[in-house]
């Protein structure tokens, strides 16, 4: 039997079953709530997400729109918003209809049907005339809507912390002018739902402090603690994760103590061990907010296969983790851990960044959240597996990719260098990140793993992240006592710090590791430190210090037999001796060099011993030859992925082209160069092919940008705090300015060497 209900004249309603109609009389209009939409609460930062929603309920938009979010992120706040601001906008002439779903309430969620019933007596159906199934009662909704778009416009139902298609699908109008806004924790879709999704994420820090920051001055203007510690508010913000609902619990605490100083507030929200329960706030009725119970709320719906992940991902020493080390976690197929990621990433709890990298990310709080929940698995094993069987496993495998040398076996985890270095840059804070974890967790780990490490960093200019592994890994040696270790250590950690120019510190570090591995009695170990070293008392202009010490360098690594180590610290040595005013000696010294990378096939060696073969010979006055040099070593470099001597050896080569007049290519070898070194954020060999290239300028009469080039020189070498390099610099510059009213003849000053190439 089919049955329809519609509305009729003045006080009647009919009721139609089968081919009878019955039409009745009611005592007087039942009243209606079509304008039921809670306050708008104030929103602070949300205006990209605002316009978004704005749209998908405008005219060109369509049907249903589902704000989704992690719990806390201020979903219901934004949805009434921008509710507000169409009908201001006048997009709902027909009214507007709320109803809370509670799809995530301990006590159980709003049925179908439950939602049906309120949203027909808001428009305006008495109980009695309620048709009794749920089909009806949706026959009835959808008739109704219909009408009223028909007599009075649009209209706009809300269904606020819907958590099933199964809730909103019922609610859907038919008609094409209504819309439907629901807010999720989880990402409602289904075969019969495709509703347009905003994604909402937490606050940026700015309007994070404004949140705060205006709940405390809506409850006393003159409220002065915001002002006066932005820097103590700022760390609250960070301590909230920029999450709306820890915002507001934070913001309720200030205003519950107006003597509460933001800084008191800040050291209490530092301890991540009391963080969660510091954030909770109660009011004098026992209403309560806590962060806490909102993610609870979520994980309680989690199966229990999605929920062992989600209490073990906080093993995770990063920020974020694939699914390949997600699966190494749970030890689990990858393709069965990804169904259980995107589980947690429907439910909000985890976010897939950017979507379809396998890359996934946990907010800090609900990192915290996670790590506090009771265990059911062995945490150390699962982090065993993680830390060993995953991430230093593939470093290491990467490591000897980076390192490879011709006729070794390498590991097949990756086709070439090209893999590791696309794997070790997605990992590049995890691996970190564990280094300083192992520290203390595992001191063993700590060194292998930050060995592991060295060559990407250095390779990809990490010098900062070098410095604080090798910090850690000498920290784990010392507390295991490890001599060899220790030295190690201390070695890597002077050549990172030597790249940062901080050449006293790299000294003092490098000594000791050459003083340690002669006591252990380890000729070629000591030998590279004292190379190294070497190579760090020239840039600290300590250069009969230098000669001396890659002397000893040198006679170490002849007397075992090490040629091509011998050889790296050969042409150190030469370097020393040309910046000395002894050219010709670095002359036959590069010459030797060059004849033992010839020797031993090595093409790397080789061009930087000829990009230094054609300093000397310049330093000397044979600048043809010189030319031809610098020429030989870009042929070399041009079929080698090395940047870095590249953008060296194009200024070198430059600087060599000025001396024979070839001007209009020696500037345009210094523009390369500057590019190149550029692109790597070498600051200091920007400097020297700024300062190359302001003298090229000069010389052909273009003082103007010759003057360009000298002040940014200027200024990068004193923000590095090298004083030789800034002066030299400074004084091209004045002498350029003179040039411009004395017209005499122009010659730069300037080193002997601008900046060492790396063998």
């Amino acid at each position: 039997m089919s049955e329809q209900h519609s509305q009729v004249s003045g006080n009647a309603r009919s009721y139609q079953a089968g081919h009878s109609i019955h039409i009745t009389e009611t005592a007087a209009p039942a009243p209606q709530a079509l304008a039921s939409l809670p306050a708008a609460p104030h929103l602070t930062g949300r205006e990209e997400p605002t316009a978004a929603l704005l749209k998908a309920l405008g005219p060109e938009g369509s049907g249903a729109t589902v704000v989704t979010g992690l719990p806390g992120v201020g979903k219901t706040a934004l949805a009434l918003h921008a509710a507000h601001q169409a009908v201001t906008l006048g997009h709902f002439p027909g009214g507007t209809l709320f109803v809370h779903l509670r799809g995530y309430d301990p006590a159980g969620a709003v049925a179908p049907e439950q939602a049906l019933e309120a949203l027909l007596r808001a428009l305006g159906v008495r109980d009695d005339d309620l048709p009794p199934t749920p089909e009806e009662q949706a026959g009835l909704y959808r008739s109704l809507l219909s009408g009223r778009a028909e007599e009075h416009g649009p209209m706009l139902i809300v269904a606020d912390d819907a958590s099933s298609s199964s809730q909103l699908l019922p609610l859907i109008p038919a008609h094409s002018t209504h819309r439907l806004l629901s807010t999720s924790r989880d990402t409602l879709t289904a075969p019969d739902l495709r509703p347009r999704l905003i994604p909402l994420d937490e606050l940026t820090p700015d309007a994070a402090a404004a949140l705060i920051t205006s709940a405390l001055t809506q409850t006393r203007p003159d409220d002065p603690r915001p002002r006066a510690d932005p820097e103590a508010l700022a760390r609250v913000v960070t301590h909230c994760g920029r999450l709306p609902l820890a915002l507001t619990i934070a913001a309720a605490l200030l205003t519950d103590d107006p003597g509460l100083p933001v800084a008191t507030l800040a050291e209490d929200l530092a301890d991540t061990r009391t963080r969660l329960q510091t954030l909770r706030h109660e009011d004098a009725t026992g209403r309560s907010l806590a962060v806490r119970t909102a993610f609870d709320l979520s994980y309680r719906r989690l199966r229990d296969q999605d929920a062992r992940l989600f209490r073990l991902l906080p093993l995770n020493p990063g920020p974020d983790l694939s699914t390949e080390a997600a699966a190494t976690l749970v030890d689990l197929p990858p393709r069965e851990t990804r169904a259980s990621l995107a589980a947690l990433a429907r439910a909000c709890l985890i976010t897939e960044h950017p979507v379809g990298s396998g890359r996934w990310r946990l907010h800090d709080l609900i990192r915290l959240y996670a790590s506090e929940l009771p265990q059911e698995e062995d945490r150390h094993e699962a982090a065993g597996r993680l830390m060993i069987g995953h991430y230093y496993r593939i470093c290491d495998a990467a490591d000897d990719h980076l390192r490879a040398v011709p006729g070794k076996p390498l590991p097949d985890h990756f086709t070439g260098p090209g893999e590791a270095l696309a794997w070790l840059d997605a990992e590049r804070a995890n691996l970190i990140a564990m280094v300083h974890l192992t520290t203390e967790t595992a001191p063993a780990v700590a060194p292998y793993m930050s060995a592991s490490l060295g060559t990407y960093l250095h390779r990809r200019r990490h010098f900062h992240d070098a410095v604080a592994v090798n910090g850690s890994a000498l920290a784990a040696t010392r507390k295991l006592d490890d001599r060899r270790g220790e030295a190690f250590a201390l070695r890597n950690l002077g050549e990172s710090l030597q790249y940062l120019r901080r050449f006293e510190e790299a000294s003092t570090n490098l000594t000791q590791a050459a003083a340690i591995y002669h006591e252990l009695n380890e000729p070629r170990a000591e030998g590279v430190a004292l190379g190294t070293l070497g190579d760090t008392l020239v840039d600290l202009r300590r250069f009969d210090e230098a000669i001396t010490t890659l002397e000893q360098a040198a006679a170490l690594f002849r007397s075992i037999g090490e040629r091509l180590d011998e050889g790296i610290a050969l042409g150190t040595l030469a370097t020393a001796l040309v910046e000395t005013g002894r050219p010709v000696e670095g002359i036959s010294t590069l010459t030797q060099v060059i004849d033992i990378y010839r020797e031993r096939n090595d093409r790397h060696g080789e061009a930087v011993a000829l990009s230094n073969l054609g300093i000397a010979l310049r330093e000397a006055g044979r600048f043809d030859d010189a030319v031809i040099a610098h020429r030989q070593s870009l042929v070399l470099l041009r079929d080698l992925d090395d940047p870095q001597n590249r953008g060296a050896a194009l200024n070198m080569y430059g600087a060599a082209l000025q001396h024979v007049d070839r001007l209009d290519e020696a500037i345009t070898a210094h523009r390369e160069a500057l590019a190149v070194l550029t692109k790597l954020e070498d600051h200091h060999g920007m400097g020297g092919a700024l300062s190359n290239l302001g003298g090229a300028l000069a010389r052909t009469g273009s003082l103007d940008q010759a003057s360009a080039a000298f002040a940014a020189a200027v200024a990068i070498f004193r923000e590095l705090g090298d004083e030789y390099s800034e002066g030299l610099a400074q004084r091209n510059l004045e002498q350029v300015q003179r040039e411009r009213t004395t017209k005499r003849p122009w010659w730069p000053f300037g080193r002997r060497r601008a900046r060492r190439t790396e063998a």
